[in-house]
């Protein structure tokens, strides 16, 4: 992320620690003048002061780099340090200290953890100071250390969240788009769907009836695939798929409607219904349709053609118990553990038509009415089982 001199300074004003750092120095010290100064290749920033001998500086203030010996240590990252500049050797005819008129100086710098080079921690006055020992010292480079790692940390925590809000909004803009497009697709496949019903009505030979079944049939699949990319979409963007429960109703009759519609679809294959006390069930009676209707088609697809679909239901013990049962290749048991992600079908078997979403939205639908979706797969065959509580 790029920063600019503001940010920085707004960083270091946001370290609680600073002040109490500039505090502690001038007063273990005796000097007048702390700072935390932001120093570039072509500018000196202080971010943080405490100014007790009327030097002028403030937070944001700024002072040619060429005149000071920051600029220096920006080159050297070594520390400064001079007690009394009128007899050192090395400052006592710098311009700096002959600019600014002080006598005592320290300037620490302040090294990031991936070796750049942020600025100093620094101090002045124009009264000679005793600096130049290892207390002194020790304390500076310990400060200038924390001052660096809480830089380091809010620099990452800025980073952190600036990821995850732009994957975040890359991700609702991504399903924003899918519930769109879903939506924006029905009306032209309603058209195609309600164009072959109408066709099959007029006399036509057989070549045309059986060209105008498929396409119904695939206008079916395409409506069918559309319903579940925008299942997925609303229940990413709202927290889940959302079931409107109704009044407690008789169930059997719209397990059997969604029987019949899926031995219309797969003429050439048996399903065997078995239900057993079936009453009224306080549910969103559409989703639970669906539910079954994705359970027979993910049975229809993988189960052994030759082998019946079993369709089981019950109620009792204060349960409702739906079971969808097909012989055939067992599932891998690296598969069963990821068996209701979305995509994950499409994504371990390519080869199979579908986008993998079925399994996915069933065991949405059943967490919606506080039930759950299993599923055990043997040599023996494989059945999905979902069940609720009756309220």
């Amino acid at each position: 992320m790029d920063r600019t001199i503001a940010d920085d300074v707004a960083a270091i004003s946001s370290i609680d620690a600073v002040p109490t750092i500039l505090d502690v120095v001038c007063l273990t010290t005796g000097m007048g003048f702390a700072a935390v100064a932001r120093v570039t290749e072509d500018r000196w920033i202080v971010c943080s002061a405490r100014d007790d001998i009327a030097f002028g500086l403030k937070p944001g203030g700024e002072l040619k780099l060429e005149t000071t010996i920051c600029n220096e240590i920006r080159d050297s990252r070594e520390a400064v340090i001079i007690d009394h500049v009128a007899e050192d050797p090395l400052y006592a005819r710098h311009h700096t200290p002959l600019m600014y008129g002080f006598q005592s100086y320290i300037s620490m710098p302040i090294m990031l953890a991936d070796g750049s080079f942020f600025g100093t921690l620094c101090a002045i006055d124009p009264r000679p100071a005793k600096l130049n020992n290892p207390a002194t010292i020790g304390m500076f480079k310990l400060f200038a250390d924390l001052i660096a790692f809480h830089l380091e940390a809010q620099r990452r925590l800025s980073d952190t969240q600036a990821s995850l809000m732009s994957e975040r909004q890359s991700s609702e803009l991504r399903e924003q788009f899918i519930a769109v497009l879903g939506h924006d697709l029905r009306n032209p496949l309603a058209s195609i769907d309600a164009g072959t019903r109408l066709l099959l009505r007029v006399e036509t030979n057989e070549k045309s009836r059986s060209i105008l079944g498929l396409m119904q049939a695939s206008a079916s699949r395409m409506g069918g695939l559309i319903n579940n990319v925008l299942d997925l979409a609303r229940g990413r963007l709202g927290g889940g798929i959302a079931v409107d429960r109704e009044e407690p109703r008789p169930i059997q009759p719209m397990l059997e409607q969604v029987v019949s519609e899926l031995r219309l679809s797969a003429p050439e294959r048996t399903i065997e219904v078995h239900f057993r006390d079936l009453g009224a069930l306080a549910c969103d009676q559409s989703r639970v349709g669906q539910l079954l209707s994705n359970l027979v088609a993910n049975a229809l697809t993988h189960g052994a053609p030759d082998s019946p679909i079993k369709v089981e239901a019950s109620m009792g013990k204060g349960l409702f118990d739906l079971s969808v049962s097909n012989q055939g290749t067992p599932i891998p048991a690296g598969i069963m553990a990821d068996l209701f992600k979305p995509f994950f079908r499409a994504a371990a078997q390519p080869s199979l038509q579908g986008l993998g979403l079925g399994l996915y939205i069933s065991s949405e639908i059943a967490k919606a009415h506080d039930g759950t979706l299993t599923a055990v797969s043997t040599p023996e065959g494989t059945s999905f089982r979902f069940q609720m509580p009756i309220i």
